[in-house]
Order: C-alpha cells, then structure tokens, then sequence
C-alpha cells in the first residue's frame, strides 16, 4: 500500500462533478489498484475514491510554474478522477502481504451456516448457489437464486450496522459487471437491523429481512404463551 500525505485539489467526473479544494489530506493506493482520498476526520468514509479496475497515470502539470504532480485515474466506466498534488509533505509504501479476511463471530457463522442450509428463511422460493462466493474484494456470504432464477447477494450479521450496508454495496457492485449475473439485487440480513442502516439500504435499494436465531436453530422460546 501506498500513502501519501499532499496538499492537493481533487477533481471528479463522471455520473457527476465534485471539487475538493486545495486542503492536506491522505491518499491511499492499494495493491489492487484502488485510490481514495481521506480526510483527517468522517471515520473510514473516504471524501473520494476509485474502486479497481482503473489506471493511475502520473505526470507534471505543464501549466504550472511549481513542482505540482497530477495524478489521472481512469476506469473503464469512463470516470475520472484528477488528484493535483501543490505540496506532498509524505510519501511511503508498505507492503502488507496477504489478509485472511474478516473472522466471524460464532453466532454469527452459524447464522450465515443455517440459513445457506434453508434459504428459504428468508424468502419463499430462494435457492443457494454458492456460500462465500468470491469477488476481487472478499467473499459474498451467499449468492442465491429466487424463484425467477434472477442472482440474490445476501450479506448476513447477527447487528445490521451501516458499514455492513456499504460492504454489501461494495459487492454489488463488482457482482453486477459479471454478465452472467446480472443484474444482482441485494439483501441484508441480520438478527437485528439499526434503523439508520435500514434507511441507507432502502435507499440502494437492497431489501432488509430480520431473522431469529433461535427459530432457525429449532429452539423453542421460553416466553410464556397462552396456547
């Protein structure tokens, strides 16, 4: 990974523009090509990015009478993203080798197990293709068929929190560039969903379902009932 700390103006274009004014902030390369752009404050939410595949071309700005670089990341889609470095005040690479991925809890594992077991769970007619489904930046936890045959990307967490929202996100859109898939829709599954990540879901467009643990396991409550 590369990182480099610059005092730089950010210029977007594609589905639409965006300027970032001239400010220091954090720009990340990863192994796998992506760039993004942070601040130093919004938590992990970068102010600006560009997922892989793109092409990241470097070259000095002939207009200019300083030492200015501008960096031009291109992706097929025809986006690009223009970052203008006025002063690099850092710049270091790291190798960080090869991550084993996210270790999920118990519960957690065993939700994403019962419900691949009855896919149906979640909704009727609803057929597993494949658990832990491989994409370029981690596995989907179940890729599904409804009873159209059209592909379901199902993200489960035992607490549907927003950052799972945008993981699931990620993985859509890199599932819905395969031709044989799309178009993927998605669904967020948990035992207990915030409200916030509730809303941005809807608002992508991914389906919410809520599940019980126990129901699935074959556990019988232990609430009183009168029948």
């Amino acid at each position: 990974m590369r990182l480099v700390v610059a005092r730089c103006t950010v210029d977007y274009d594609g589905r639409l523009t965006a300027h970032l004014p001239e400010a220091v902030r954090l720009l990340m390369v990863k192994a796998d090509g992506c760039v993004a752009i942070h601040a130093d404050g919004g938590a992990y939410k970068p102010l600006n990015w560009m997922n892989s595949p793109n092409t990241l071309t470097v070259g000095d700005d002939p207009k200019a009478e300083d030492d200015r670089v501008i960096w031009t990341v291109r992706n097929p889609g025809g986006e690009t993203l223009i970052i203008t470095l006025h002063e690099v005040l850092s710049d270091e690479t790291h190798e960080m080798g090869l991550d084993p991925g996210l270790q999920k809890d118990g519960v957690e594992a065993h939700l994403q197990e019962l419900l691949a077991a009855n896919p149906t769970a979640i909704l009727d007619g609803l057929r597993l293709v494949r658990r832990e489904y491989p994409t370029d930046i981690g596995p989907v936890d179940l890729l599904c068929r409804d009873a159209q045959s059209e592909a379901v990307a199902i993200e489960v967490k035992r607490r549907g929190e927003i950052d799972g929202v945008e993981q699931l996100t990620r993985y859509l859109e890199f599932l819905n560039r395969d031709p044989l898939l799309r178009p993927v829709r998605g669904m967020f599954v948990a035992q207990e969903i915030r409200p916030q990540a509730r809303v941005l879901a809807e608002d992508r467009g991914i389906d919410c379902m809520v599940v019980d643990y126990d129901n699935l396991r074959g556990v019988e409550s232990d609430e009183l009932k009168l029948f």
